[in-house]
């Protein structure tokens, strides 16, 4: 795998271009508006300081002009004070729209018409705003005695907006910078997080696929990525497992045939080579081999069916009580060649939904074991109930019973314990019957107390319904 950019590979970085490019677009989009949002929000606080600025003005120039009963003698300062505090320069007109006094005339002069016509340009009466040059007129009348006797219009200079908004935009543009690195070293954490998973999958199914069995996918992972790690392991440990169950089958396989093919081989090389003669007894070993043989390739056959029966399950609505007490009357005479006691208990019907053929292929191996195992005159109990939502299926003996250290084994494939070396079987029954019962969602368990016997409970769920 490729280690370059950053140890991201191909998709961390198209991830974190994608990531870089949102972090961008979001920043510059935030940064606009804000400058936009800035601009507007001080012009119009200015607007509104500057109408206050002229009101007063304007307010002051009223009272001097009712003071004065005029313009000639009135006293204007207190308005031009409130102009110079507010750094803008003050124009008075008269009601002939004549200028009065300004801040451009220093002396006072009443008839400087430049200044108040100059400012006034492009102005309506009445409040309102003007703008040139970079500069802001705002004009509002003079009342008095309910009567406009005049006009007030104040220039302000654009020198105090523009340093506000400068100030503002470089912080904006601070901030900016600031969250936008901010941004694309969330946008890389956040790929390494996505991608490190993702790699780590890779290279363990890599190694696995080399050869490497013991190579799974380490780290955690955040969401799904997490989830699909923990499931390739568990992939893995099932490819695993039946990797070890397949060795385990050919060296079983190879185990169980090495004798009876050895037995035939040796026989028949003698009979080849003249060192024995034919004779019933010697051929009736022979055949005796080659039936063992058959048993054990029969079982294996058996067996792999069972293992994929789940793809060929017909099921239906059977009653396990009476599958219990068919299978034991076709098995009676089986039993009753072991010199065996065989008591049914069967109370009300225990139906689940299964393969009517499998199941009596299940208990059949049940009984045949119990026949192969048990000695003449024990006794073979068979009890069917429903419990807990469960058709519960019990086989009981008072055999010799299992050791505890072969009990947890008495359900492998061609296992076969101590007691079973002079007994004829291949070890396959109770794995077919383990089978099965899995098959149809069942449990099986098994308990056993040595010189007093055993018992197998089978549990399938119950669906509660006559069969249709």
């Amino acid at each position: 795998m490729t280690t370059r950019g950053f140890g991201l590979g191909p998709l961390g970085r198209r991830f974190l271009v994608a990531f870089i490019l949102v972090a961008v677009s979001s920043v510059a989009v935030l940064t606009g508006a804000a400058l936009v949002g800035v601009d507007r929000g001080v012009q119009v606080s200015q607007q509104a300081d500057r109408e206050r600025v002229v009101a007063a003005a304007a307010a002051a120039a009223a009272d001097a002009y009712w003071q004065a009963a005029g313009w000639g003698q009135a006293d204007l300062g207190r308005a031009f004070a409130i102009g110079e505090a507010a750094s803008a320069r003050l124009a008075i007109l008269d009601a002939n729209g004549t200028t009065v006094q300004s801040s451009a005339d220093g002396s006072g002069n009443s008839n400087s018409p430049g200044m108040g016509q100059g400012m006034g340009q492009g102005m309506g009466q009445g409040m309102g705003q003007g703008s040139g040059m970079g500069q802001t007129v705002v004009s509002t009348p003079i009342i008095s005695d309910g009567s406009q006797v005049g006009t007030v219009r104040m220039n302000f200079g654009a020198m105090a907006a523009t340093q506000v908004i400068d100030v503002a935009w470089s912080w904006i543009a601070v901030a900016a910078i600031v969250a936008l690195v901010m941004a694309l070293g969330a946008s890389f954490l956040v790929t390494r997080l996505l991608v490190r998973p993702i790699q780590a999958i890779t290279e363990a199914a890599r190694s696995f696929t080399a050869g490497d069995r013991k190579s799974r996918a380490t780290g955690p992972g955040p969401g799904e990525l997490g989830e699909l790690a923990v499931a390739f392991n568990g992939m893995a440990d099932a490819v695993v497992r039946s990797d070890l169950d397949r060795r385990n089958l050919t060296a079983d396989v190879a185990h169980e045939l090495r004798t009876p093919l050895a037995a035939l081989q040796a026989g028949l090389e003698e009979l080849r080579d003249g060192l024995v003669q034919p004779t019933p007894e010697g051929l009736a070993g022979l055949h005796d081999q080659s039936l063992r043989l058959g048993r054990v390739v029969a079982d294996l056959a058996e067996l792999s069916a069972v293992e994929t029966a789940g793809l060929s399950l017909r099921l239906a609505s059977i009653d396990l009580a009476q599958i219990a007490r068919d299978e034991c009357a076709l098995r009676e005479p089986q039993l009753r060649a072991a010199e065996l006691n065989v008591t049914v208990k069967s109370g009300e019907p225990a139906f689940v939904r299964a393969d009517a053929d499998r199941l009596h292929q299940a208990v059949g191996n049940l009984l045949a074991n119990a026949a192969r195992y048990c000695r003449p005159g024990d006794t073979v109990t068979v009890t069917s109930a429903v419990e807990n939502g469960h058709a519960v299926l019990q086989v009981a003996d008072t055999g010799p019973g299992i050791p505890p250290d072969e009990l947890p084994h008495i359900f492998d494939r061609l296992w076969r314990g101590r007691a079973a070396e002079q007994v004829t079987g291949s070890g396959i029954g109770l794995a077919v019957v383990r089978e099965i019962v899995s098959s149809h969602g069942g449990t099986i368990h098994a308990t056993s107390e040595p010189g007093e016997g055993t018992t197998i409970t089978i549990r399938l769920p119950a669906t509660g319904a006559t069969p249709g």
